[in-house]
């Protein structure tokens, strides 16, 4: 599933009708004799957990582990040709591939694009190979010669004018422009056989991993054309079970839903596929930064010269394919399969352990990484995740705990500690993973609590980006679980997204409960330096408007970091304000962020007791009206009599994306924005358009 197969068919071809036939096994019998014929020893897991419903042996197969079930969707293990099937014709040679890696001198500051060419050629051939960018005056001819059958010639085209390179940034950070690299082949007598353009980004990218003053371990962060990058954003999995049902409109709504949500990179998750090539160019365009796995997950693998045969060449293809991306900034081996070896999820006896060990290293060192390392040494890999990165190569590759909080990434899931308790999270380096799993219906309020517990978790992995606690903190990425979804049943997915807008913004105030404290941090993407003040109001659940409003003297908050930019006792606060007539019970605290200019980032908010206990919460009575401007744009103008918890808007069938969801609603009117993907009227939305709130389901 993950490779291309060439076949040379010149001798077998007659003319006219000629048939193709292709016999088709099926993946859940070819796993399973595959697994059989592996008697020496076992590759666990055999089988998926019974819940899931799904087949076996998985791991014995290349295809989407996910396709034979995942805790997040059923068993599809589909067959046939999915990538399609074409016959190319060619008298001197055809262009097979075409890669495409800047490269930056800082001794000299001088750029050069290395282009790989990988050509088929029906005999040696002596040719001119001129490569140009013409935006930069940039162009260059080289002579080479093409071997007969497949070979890679490899040529540096240095950049005439360095100094005027526009770098491409991830998003929220820059721009992301792109030249147009033309490469054309002729033979010495002038005839043209290659003709070819593409699109060329420069920039650079390093997974810095370094001592961090006043605590043991080493940092983890990525480091973009010279500048710390927090990762914002979640985990990709496949947009479909069948993946030829998804379409180019498909990709380009879940993309850009990211974007719109303030988020700059996603995970694509190693149980899935390598995905298609548009994805990655709107990704490109759009400043989405990859972590990209590659398909190993949950699970051991056989090492046979077969199995490794064909994994070899699959990791030769896919970093062929997209290392030309500067939005892929880091391969990575596979999805926990590292924490799976080093805690023993499959139980294997001790005196075994030893010889999974040696599978683990020969799978994804000696070979994957190898491989990696000499086809693209522009990125940094990894062998797992979560892993303690440096500190388990250092330990054989299999560290004895991949979960240290010193090192690495982190994937952290809990489900019988209250999510909302931001001292049971983990103050870790990056986290690559966590989440929580809901129905996907707010009628239940499981949406709800699973927007709501993210967000706990974002906030407070944001805040830590700037301090060390017990030699712990300096989190520098935070990827939750996860982005999309494949159906209608529970999982951990936020394809109700549209609350995470707020949490991931590029200027946002987190505010929570330390010791009987508001405290309030400042959180800033921005590359420039800000001088904040907080304002806090403080209102009654039974009320719009607030009891009282006290605002905090300014603060410099550098770019690029979390300052402490408030801290209050919560009971002073409360008796300053109407008379002490406050409690914990009736009221509650909307916080937001000022500079010269007015406010900067979301208003934010902090409940002072469970919602489910305040007192004085009314029915707000929603009123709402659809409206499409001038521009075709649709908006939703929302009405409201009393403050509304979680008001949550639902379009039905109606495919599409709001502005803003699920939000906290302490003024009378607000307006939100409706983007649809599709074709309808004010009338079909207003229609369709139902409006709840906490309050309105119990």
């Amino acid at each position: 599933m993950f490779r291309r197969y060439d076949f040379s068919v010149g001798q077998l071809l007659r003319e006219g009708k000629n048939v193709v036939k292709v016999s088709l096994l099926s993946p859940v019998v070819y796993a399973s004799e595959r697994s059989q014929a592996h008697s020496s020893y076992r590759v666990p897991p055999d089988c998926p957990p019974p819940v899931q419903k799904g087949e076996c042996h998985v791991n014995f197969i290349r295809k989407a582990q996910s396709s034979f079930s995942w805790d997040w969707g059923p068993s599809f293990p589909t067959l046939g040709l999915w990538k399609g099937v074409h016959l190319e014709a060619f008298d001197v040679l055809r262009l097979i591939h075409l890669s495409t890696v800047p490269v930056y001198d800082s001794s000299l500051s001088q750029w050069a694009v290395r282009v790989e060419v990988l050509v088929d050629a029906v005999e040696e051939t002596e040719a001119q190979v001129n490569l140009s960018l013409m935006e930069l005056s940039t162009q260059h001819t080289f002579t080479v010669m093409f071997l007969s059958g497949q070979s890679r010639n490899t040529f540096s085209l240095h950049v005439n004018t360095s100094n005027q390179v526009k770098l491409w940034w991830p998003s929220g950070h820059g721009e992301q422009p792109s030249y147009r690299l033309s490469v054309r082949g002729t033979m010495l007598e002038g005839t043209a056989i290659l003709r070819t353009d593409t699109q060329v980004y420069f920039r650079t990218v390093e997974l810095v991993q370094e001592p961090i003053a006043g605590s043991p371990g080493l940092s983890f962060y990525f480091r973009v054309n010279k500048k710390p990058i927090f990762l914002k954003g979640s985990n990709w999995i496949p947009a479909h079970a069948l993946q030829d049902l998804v379409s180019p409109a498909d990709v380009r709504n879940l993309l850009q839903s990211t974007v719109d949500a303030n988020m700059n990179a996603l995970r694509v998750w190693g149980g899935g596929v390598y995905e298609q090539d548009l994805f990655y160019t709107l990704c490109d365009e759009m400043g989405v930064m990859i972590w990209q796995d590659f398909m190993f997950a949950c699970a051991m693998y056989p090492t046979e010269p077969d199995f490794i045969e064909t994994v070899r060449e699959e990791v030769v293809q896919q970093v062929r394919r997209l290392k030309s991306h500067p939005s892929v900034i880091v391969w990575s081996g596979n999805n926990e399969n590292e924490a799976a070896l080093a805690t023993d999820w499959f139980g294997i006896p001790v005196a075994q352990q030893p010889r999974y060990h040696r599978d683990y290293v020969t799978l994804y060192v000696d070979n994957i990484r190898a491989i990696v390392q000499k086809e693209d040494g522009s990125r940094p890999f990894l062998v797992s995740s979560p892993t303690n990165g440096a500190e388990s190569q250092r330990e054989g590759w299999v560290a004895h705990d991949p979960y240290d909080l010193h090192y690495g990434d982190t994937h952290y899931y809990s489900y019988s500690r209250d999510c909302w308790d931001w001292t049971a999270m983990p103050r870790t380096r990056f986290a690559s993973e966590y989440g929580f799993q809901s129905w996907p219906s707010f009628s239940t309020l499981q949406k709800v609590m699973q927007a709501q517990c993210v967000k706990a978790q974002t906030e407070f992995y944001r805040r830590s980006q700037s301090e060390v606690i017990e030699g712990k903190g300096h989190t520098m990425g935070a990827l939750y679980w996860q982005l999309n979804d494949i159906w209608q049943g529970p999982s951990w997915s936020s394809i109700g997204r549209y609350c995470y807008c707020d949490f991931f913004s590029p200027v946002l105030p987190v505010g929570f409960e330390d010791q009987g404290s508001l405290v309030v941090y400042a959180v800033s993407d921005l590359s420039h330096d800000l001088h904040l003040r907080t304002v806090v109001s403080v209102y009654e659940w039974s009320s719009l408007d607030p009891v009282c409003t006290v605002a905090s003297g300014q603060v410099l908050v550098e770019g690029g970091s979390a300052e402490v930019i408030h801290k209050q006792p919560i009971t002073a606060l409360l008796a300053g304000c109407g008379g002490g007539s406050c409690t914990r019970l009736t009221c509650l605290l909307t916080f937001h962020l000022e500079d010269v200019n007015g406010q900067q980032g979301p208003i934010n908010h902090l409940f002072l007791s469970s919602p489910k206990k305040a007192q004085g919460m009314l029915r707000p009575n929603i009123t709402a009206k659809v409206q499409q401007d001038e521009v075709g744009e649709y908006t939703v103008t929302l009405q409201s009599s009393a403050v509304a918890a979680f008001v949550w808007l639902d379009v039905g069938d109606v495919p599409g994306r709001f502005g803003t969801n699920g939000f906290l609603m302490v003024t009378r009117n607000r307006t939100v924005t409706f983007n649809p993907w599709g074709l309808t009227s004010t009338q079909q939305l207003a229609k369709a358009l139902t409006v709840t709130s906490l309050r309105d389901v119990y």
